[in-house]
Parts: structure tokens; sequence; C-alpha cells
């Protein structure tokens, strides 16, 4: 089919699937629902949510000049959509988080379950219990006190509890009974609960006590430290004051992310969206106990219309995976009170139930005062945070994407050489030699492209003859119709040969012999010298080059996969011979350079065993029953 058959083959299809696409949006319901879009081969790329579903959807299909840069790339590959009715909004926010829990959408937020912050956790149903910290809220009864970030310490938290307040330092939920205190006790450390030294009633005075410290009153504990610091000084027990200074030294940086301008056992979350067109983020500023415990930011792949889908979207995400609800969460756009997020967020809190509270959430929008100004702060760490990342954008663009374009007018290619495939052999004189192929797409590497050989054909140690074989083998996989894999059917832009002149000449001629004409480097280690198939004299960049930096990352790369891949078989080789009896490291040595492969091992009679150096009669016996009596 010639090229202007095929431009009009596409031209009618899309003619009909624009037809198609209209007539659905037409029949789409006025109702609440969720939205889901697809590309050409079904996959969903965007769940999205509305209370109207055909006056939501009809937007994107709209005019594009108002559309972020990848509000347009999601349009552009929308093949198909399907919707579910809700009976209101609430439902639609609890479908929408889980459709992009389950597909993943590329043009949605996602945030990854990994990301999370310590709490510290004290369980009020033990009669003696203690402050922990922990990643991981649960449903189990205990108080939760947090999240913990930006600078501010569990562990600073912690240390000046124990050095205030006498509480049981031992680990577990149940306290064990003993004869006699331990150390801590002495040191004043602990209140010895485990030998009745002090009762429950008295011990739960004290974890009150901290609650109220972990709560936003620190006041009685710098007292004691103090106190404690100003004994030890006048006892000469400068090392024990010098930790006591240094613990009120935290919790003065801790007052320091005090809000002053709010009540003690305030308890907010502000949510503030930035973006530049093309790039967006959203910052959370947390504030726990009347003191700001940090701000963090997002940055969103995301194709909303309009901020307030986005930091819907990012809120609900954000507690289903990373936090729990407050009692407040501040946002810069006005929210019915019984809006579907606010019923959703409210359920949410409820289900969790682990930070004392079981109350509703109320969205607000501050427009001035105390709140307002901390929703223009963490705006601000949104803005300045997508300047950042705009930056370092480039500087991985010019480090991958344009090293990529780089190479690619040093070496006079006709073609970018978007896929790069480096090719290296390992083996270790000449026994179980092995081959890799390590892949990089647009100058990052696509780890599931990396394939890994062990050299069928070739004896001893002879690297030119390995390289013609793997380029051989890689390249005949090239030419298979419909071949299944996807790394093997891909023709690489260009190869890159860990070697010199040598080794490239040897890996051209089995590229050639395959009936390939691709472009070919060698990088030669000791000088970083790039020999190309054309010209005998090398080319030399400068060592901060990003072309030689990108050939330079893809030939350690496949030096290090194809090192890792003869260490795992020369290991298991090793771990088999280990259990016969009286083979050692040396003997073990012997068979290995002189078999080169388990299988040869097993293979062999007593009398070629005895042919190895160091084995001897008995050892050839013990193998050759290890493998055939087993």
């Amino acid at each position: 089919m010639g090229q202007s058959k095929i431009l009009l083959f596409f031209y009618f299809w899309y003619i009909i699937f624009s037809m198609d696409l209209k007539q659905k949006i037409q029949e789409l319901p006025t109702s609440s629902g969720v939205y889901i879009m697809k590309n050409i081969n079904g996959e969903v790329i965007y769940v999205g949510k509305a209370k109207n579903l055909k006056n939501r959807v009809s937007q994107y299909f709209q005019s594009s000049k108002n559309h972020t840069v990848k509000v347009r790339a999601m349009v552009g590959n929308i093949a198909d959509f399907t919707y579910v009715v809700v009976a209101n909004e609430y439902e639609a926010f609890a479908l929408e988080n889980n459709l992009i829990k389950r597909y993943q959408p590329y043009y949605n937020i996602l945030l990854k379950d990994g990301k999370s912050y310590p709490y510290i956790r004290i369980d009020m149903h033990e009669d003696y219990p203690r402050p922990t910290i922990t990643r991981k809220l649960k449903k189990d009864g205990a108080k939760y006190f947090g999240p913990y970030f930006a600078g501010v310490r569990p562990q600073d938290i912690l240390k000046a509890i124990n050095l205030a307040y006498p509480l049981r330092m031992c680990k577990g939920p149940v306290l064990k009974k003993r004869s006699r205190p331990c150390l801590n006790y002495d040191i004043g450390l602990c209140s010895a609960p485990c030998v009745d030294k002090i009762s429950v009633a008295q011990y739960h005075e004290l974890v009150k006590k901290v609650i109220s410290f972990l709560n936003g009153d620190d006041k009685e504990v710098k007292s004691i430290l103090t106190d404690k610091m100003l004994k030890c000084a006048e006892h000469e027990q400068f090392e024990s004051a010098l930790v006591l200074r240094d613990t009120i030294k935290s919790l003065d940086r801790l007052g320091s992310h005090t809000v002053a301008f709010l009540p003690n056992f305030a308890n907010l979350d502000c949510f503030a969206w930035a973006s530049n067109g093309s790039v967006s983020a959203i910052a959370v500023l947390v504030v726990r106990g009347g003191r700001s415990v940090g701000i963090d930011c997002f940055h969103l792949i995301d194709a909303t219309l309009d901020e307030r889908d986005a930091v819907s979207e990012f809120i609900t995400q954000y507690y289903s995976s990373i936090a729990l609800p407050p009692s407040e969460v501040a946002v810069n756009f006005d929210v019915d009170a019984n809006s579907g997020l606010a019923q959703w967020l409210t359920s949410r809190r409820k289900e969790g139930n682990v930070l004392g509270n079981v109350g509703s959430v109320s969205i607000i929008a501050p427009q001035k005062g105390d709140k307002k100004k901390l929703l223009d702060m963490a705006r601000k760490n949104a803005e300045v945070y997508i300047e950042k990342f705009v930056e370092q954008d480039k500087r991985m663009a010019d480090f991958t994407v344009g090293a990529v374009s780089q190479l690619g007018e040093i070496l006079h290619l006709d073609k970018r050489p978007s896929r790069m495939e480096c090719y290296d052999i390992s083996n270790i004189n000449g026994v179980m030699s092995v081959a890799s192929m390590v892949v990089f797409i647009e100058g990052e590497a696509r780890t599931n492209h990396y394939r890994k050989f062990k050299i069928k054909t070739v004896q001893g140690a002879n690297d030119f003859a390995s390289m013609q074989e793997v380029i051989t083998r890689r390249l005949n996989e090239a030419k298979k119709v419909d071949n299944p894999d996807p790394s093997f059917s891909a023709i690489p832009d260009l190869i890159v040969i860990d070697g010199g002149l040598g080794q490239l000449s040897n890996a051209r001629e089995a590229m050639q012999k395959c009936g390939f004409d691709i472009p070919m480097v060698g990088l030669a280690k000791k000088e970083e010298e790039i020999y190309t198939i054309d010209s005998k004299v090398p080319i030399l960049l400068s060592r901060t080059n990003n072309a030689l930096k990108l050939l330079q990352r893809i030939r350690d790369e496949s030096h290090r996969f194809a090192i890792t891949f003869h260490r795992s078989l020369r290991n298991k080789v090793g771990s088999i011979l280990d259990e016969i009896d009286g083979i050692g490291e040396v003997k073990r040595k012997s068979l290995i350079r002189y078999f080169k492969s388990i299988q040869a091992i097993r293979d062999a009679c007593i009398e070629e065993l005895k042919k190895v150096p160091n084995i001897t009669s008995k050892n050839a016996e013990d193998i050759y029953r290890y493998f055939h009596e087993s």
C-alpha cells in the first residue's frame, strides 16, 4: 500500500471515528457519573468524575485553545470512552478513586502507596503504654499523632519524652515482670512498672502529660528538662547536661514551627495548586496541634480541566494512600458543605478512626485571615516547586533526549538514535561466557527490554567470536515475522559495542551477514574513544560532553548487567559443587575451568573427571555418584 493510500485510509478512519465519538457525546446522560477514556488499543488512559456527564465530557472535545498541554495530548489519544452512572457525587468520588487505583491511567494523578510519613502511636488500652514511631495507620483503637515531616523528627520528640517522663522503654505491648528493675530505673529514665514501683493509674497520669505535649503544650517538658540540665551541670555531669541542652534546642526548633496565630490543638491541611500550563504541582501544608509540621510538594501528571478537578482528585488519592483527613481541609475554591468531596472525606475519617476524633471534615476556602495566610504559603511553595522542577526537567532533558540528538549530530546519523542497544561479553578465562544486551530509549534505560545470552558456539576466551555470535543471534530474532518478544522485534537506531576497533569490526561483519545496515559504534574504555564503522580514526569528545556521557552510561550499564549474569551462573554452579564432599574452592574452579558448564560435568564419566587437575580418583567417583545416584 502506497503512502498516499495509507494517509487516505487514516483520514477516512479519523472521520468515521470522530463522528462516532460525537454521536456518543450527544447520547450522554446529564446524570452524575464516572467516565473512562481509552486509547486505540483499548487501554484506559484517564478516569474522571462529573456531576453532569454530558457537559463535562463535551468540554474535552470543544476548542482546545484553553486546554493545557496534557489535556491536548490526552484528547489526541482518545479512541473511545465509556461511563458509569451513579446516584450522587459522593458515589462518583468513591468510584473514581477505585478505578484510578485499578487501572493506573497515565493521564491521572497517581500517588504511589510507597510514600508514607511517620506518626507517633500510643495504645491507651495497654496497662503501661509507651510511645512508638510507625508509618502505618491502623484501626486498632490507639492514638496517633502526626504526620511528621520536613525537618520535624519524631525521634527527637520521643527522646524529649523519655528524658522528661519516666515511661517504660522496654519493647512489646505486654510488660514482662522482673525481680529487679533495669538500669533505666537507676538513672531516672523509667518508673519501673515491671517491679510495681508505679501503679497503673499513676502511670496513665504520666501518659496523659505526654499526650498533652504531643498536642502542642511543651511548657512542662521544657521546664523539666531545664531543671535536669541545671542539676547535672551543678553536679559536674557535663555529658548528661549537654544531652539535655541539645534536646531542649530540638524542642525550640519544633517550637519555631508553631503557627502563633492558630490556637493549640488546631489540626488543618492546606492544599494549593499551581501550574505554568505544561507542568502542575500541589503543595500540602500540614498543621497539627497548632504546629506546622511541614510542607510537601507533588508533581502532577494529570489531564484535569481546572484547579477544582485537580485538587479534588489529588485529595481523594492523598487521603487514600498517604494520610487521613484532619478536622479541617483548606482549598482555594468554594466547596459546598454537603458536597461529594466533603462526604467522602468524612467517610474516610470515620473509616480510619485512628486520630482520636471521628467528627465530620469541614472543607474551607478562607478569603482572609490566618488560614488564608497558610493557604497562600502553600501556593507559593507549589510555584517555587514548579520553577525548580522545570529547571531539573531541563537538565534531565539535556542529559537524555538532548544527548540523543547531540550524539546523532556528532555521528552524522540520518535518524536520531532513539533506541540504542549496547553489548558486552563477560567470562573468566573463557569459562561460562555470557553477553548482555542493554537498551536505552530516548536516553533512558528500559530494563524490561534488557536481554542476556549464554555463549553457545565459542570455546575459550574469544571475545570477538562471542560478540559475532551474540549480534547474529539478536538480529536473526529481529528477522522473525511476528516475533512476540517486544525487544527482539524492535530494530535499534544505533548499536554500541563495548570495545575498540577490533571488536567493532567483528560485530559489523556479523551484522552485515544478517543483512542489516544499522549504525554501529565502539567505545574503548582507556581513553573513551568512539570508533565508527566508517573510519579508523576515533572521535574524541570532552569528558563533560553529554553525548559521551550517554555512551558511557549505556556501556557501563551493559558491563554491569553482563557481570551480574555471569556471577549468578558461577554462583549457581559453585553452590551445586559445594554439596559434594571433598570439593573445595580450588577443585571447584578446576572443574569449571575444564568443563565450562555444570551440564558438561554432569555428563562426564569417571575417567574424564580424573583428567581434571587437582581431582583425585575418589573425587571423580564422588562427583559421578552425586549426579547419577541422587
